[in-house]
C-alpha cells in the first residue's frame, strides 16, 4: 500500500469548505467527548495504543523523541485514557445498495458510490478533529473490520478500502452488527451507512441495542435514492431485483400508490426503530450532494 496515494473519493480542496467544522459526539463515552477535550490524566501512565501526527499549539512534552529521532517526523503516544474519541464507520455493502447505478459495471449515482464518498469525508473531518475512525464492510457477513487509528497511514488504509467496495450478496445485517460488537473491546460511536432494505429489521435494531447498552453512540445514516421514493413515469417496465429476487413486469401506473405508500411506510420504521432504540437518525437522499449533506450533519451533530 503506497501511504501517499490520495482516494478517488477525497475532493479535499471541497473539503475545505467545511474546515472549520468538526464531528461531536452527543454522549459521554469511555469517559470523553472527543480528541478536542483534554483528558485529567495528562501522564499517559495507561495502556499505549496507537501514535497520532503532532498537532500545532499541544504540549511539545507529549511528543514521542525517539520517534523524531529517527523519522524526522513529529508524533505522539496515545493511551487507553487518552480523550480520542473512537468512530467505527459501518458500511452496508449488499446488491441493493448499487440501485441507481449507471450499470452493473459502473456504480456511478449508486448509493454506493455516494456512501463512499460520504465516509471518505467523514473519515478525514474525524481524524483532522484529532480522533480516530475504523471500517467495517457489512452484506451478509461481516466481511472486514478494521479497527480504529488516527495516523495518516491508517486513514490512507480506510480510505483505500472504502474505495474499492464492490456489492455482491443480499443483506442480512443483523449478525455481521453481532460480530461487530463481539470484536469491539473498546466503547466509541458506530457510525451505520445502509439503505435498511432488509428482511431483519427488528434483528438489525436489536443488535444495535447492544452497542447502545455498552455505552456505545450509535448514529444510522438512512440512505435513500430518490427513484426508490416513487415510480418511474411510462406505460410498462420490467423491474428486477438487486439481490435475486426475480424480475417483474408491470405498468407503474397500477401500482404508483400502493408501492409509495409501502415505501414511506417502511423509511417510517426505520426512523421509529432507531429512535426508540437509543439511536440517532438521519435520513440522507442521494439527490442531495453528499457535502450539502455532511456540513447539515455536523452542525446538527455540534448543536
Amino acid at each position: 500500500m503506497n501511504a501517499l496515494r490520495k482516494s478517488r473519493f477525497l475532493d479535499l480542496r471541497a473539503l475545505t469548505a467545511l474546515e472549520h467544522m468538526r464531528f461531536a459526539t452527543r454522549h459521554r463515552i469511555e469517559g470523553a467527548y472527543s480528541g478536542r477535550h483534554r483528558s485529567r490524566q495528562q501522564g499517559g501512565a495507561g495502556e499505549f495504543v496507537d501514535f497520532r501526527e503532532y498537532s500545532g499549539g499541544e504540549d511539545i512534552r507529549r511528543l514521542d523523541w525517539k520517534v523524531l529521532g529517527r523519522t524526522g517526523k513529529t508524533f505522539v503516544r496515545l493511551y487507553e485514557e487518552e480523550t480520542n474519541l473512537l468512530c467505527t464507520l459501518a458500511v452496508d455493502a449488499s446488491g441493493s445498495m448499487l440501485f441507481g447505478a449507471t450499470s452493473r459495471g459502473d456504480s456511478t449515482g449508486s448509493k454506493l458510490q455516494y456512501a463512499q464518498y460520504l465516509t471518505t469525508a467523514l473519515s478525514h473531518v474525524i481524524t483532522r478533529g484529532q480522533d480516530q475512525v475504523g471500517l467495517a464492510v457489512i452484506d451478509t457477513a461481516l466481511r472486514e473490520v478494521i479497527p480504529p487509528g488516527g495516523t495518516a497511514s491508517h486513514v490512507t488504509l480506510v480510505q483505500e478500502r472504502i474505495e474499492r467496495l464492490d456489492c455482491r450478496h443480499t443483506t442480512q445485517m443483523a449478525e455481521p452488527l453481532r460480530q461487530l460488537f463481539e470484536q469491539s473491546r473498546r466503547r466509541g460511536v458506530l457510525l451505520l451507512v445502509a439503505d435498511f432494505l432488509v428482511d431483519d429489521l427488528t434483528d438489525v435494531f436489536a443488535a444495535l441495542r447492544l452497542f447502545r447498552h455498552r455505552g456505545w453512540e450509535v448514529i444510522v445514516l438512512h440512505l435513500v435514492h430518490p427513484d426508490e421514493e416513487r415510480l418511474p413515469d411510462g406505460s410498462a417496465f420490467r423491474f428486477e431485483g438487486m439481490e435475486n429476487d426475480g424480475e417483474v413486469t408491470c405498468s407503474p401506473n397500477e401500482i404508483r400508490a400502493a408501492y409509495q405508500r409501502r415505501f414511506a411506510a417502511h423509511v417510517a420504521i426505520v426512523r421509529q426503530l432507531a429512535l426508540a432504540g437509543g439511536c440517532d437518525y438521519r435520513h440522507v437522499s442521494t439527490a442531495i450532494p453528499y457535502l450539502e449533506t455532511l456540513g447539515g450533519f455536523l452542525v446538527e451533530r455540534a448543536g
